[in-house]
């Protein structure tokens, strides 16, 4: 599996490939595809095994795709907890 085959937009692709990346993890394989969905997300993995890469890539991938001025008014565009 590569993080091309997860949806992931090009500039994500190559910020990944130039920070030496060149497979997800097992969380991220399952993470990616949902949070890029529009998906809620909950997830448990030991430390080092790329949880925030997993949350973190699909939510600047919706963001860049959806521009602010699309984005509904007055509504968080995500939310972290």
């Amino acid at each position: 599996m590569s993080f091309a085959s997860l949806g992931l937009a090009e500039p994500l692709l190559r910020a990944i490939a130039d920070t030496g990346y060149t497979h997800p993890t097992p969380i991220q394989v399952q993470a990616i595809p949902l949070v890029i969905d529009g998906g809620d997300l909950l997830a448990a993995a030991q430390t080092g095994t790329g949880k925030t890469a997993g949350f973190t890539l699909p939510l600047l991938h919706r963001l860049a795709a959806t521009p602010p001025a699309q984005a509904a008014p007055g509504r968080p565009r995500c939310l972290i907890l």
